[in-house]
């Protein structure tokens, strides 16, 4: 099935506004989704009709209440952060990397859901909302449900390493979380500078991973894979 254009156009005019994260003129809307003007007015139409896009006094548009609606009855229906954030919070208290959880965004990308930065003084660059490539990274090859990676097979078929894949400058190890009927929920991950990463500090840093993983399946109501 090839889905309703329209219907598309629409979402990427929503998507338009979340990713700038500021009102946007028609002019800036037509440029951001490559969609005629005149198309994109009738299509707002509806989106002010249904609260999801508020025009503006200077006629500039903006997301309206009804994203923060269907924000909330995702909270409800996924509760990620209420989950994933303390034990995410605790890895960092005991010196992990940064962890971050990515879901599935389109064929194309993954999004990033929830970060905490870790204690060292330099980071990588990753934060909540960004949308990241599905082809490339360690958790990317994880949601891609990519073959096991050879370098980290002997710590578990389930942990996925990238150095530099991404960016040149960093590195991660990442594996998965599971929820009812072993659903591949998303990915949970360590990243950070590039020199920070080697196969050895991976084999330390795997199992303690996997466990959080593990857990993570289980406060989401999932079921780890034995074997």
């Amino acid at each position: 099935m090839d889905g309703v254009a329209a219907v598309e156009r629409a979402l990427a005019i929503a998507q338009a506004l979340e990713v700038a994260r500021q009102p946007l003129s028609l002019t800036e809307l037509a440029h951001h989704t490559g969609l005629y003007k005149s198309t994109i007015l009738r299509l707002l139409v509806s989106l002010e009709r249904g609260g999801l896009v508020v025009r503006r006094s200077d006629q500039s548009y903006t997301l309206g209440p009804f994203a923060v609606r269907l924000g909330r009855a995702y909270d409800a229906c996924m509760p990620l952060e209420a989950s994933l954030q303390p034990l995410m919070e605790q890895l960092v208290r005991d010196g992990m990397e940064s962890p971050s959880f990515h879901v599935v965004h389109d064929a194309h990308s993954r999004i990033c859901m929830l970060r905490v930065d870790s204690m060292h003084s330099t980071l990588d660059r990753v934060r909540v909302g960004d949308l990241l490539p599905l082809h490339a990274g360690a958790p990317g090859k994880v949601l891609r449900q990519a073959a096991p990676d050879p370098q980290v097979a002997d710590i578990s078929p389930l942990l996925q390493v990238s150095f530099g894949e991404r960016d040149p400058s960093c590195a991660a190890v990442a594996g998965p979380v599971f929820g009812p009927g072993q659903e591949l929920l998303g990915a949970l991950s360590f990243s950070g500078p590039l020199d920070r990463f080697n196969l050895s500090t991976v084999h330390v840093m795997g199992p303690v991973l996997l466990a959080a993983c593990q857990k993570a399946t289980s406060l989401l109501g999932g079921v780890w894979p034995h074997g």
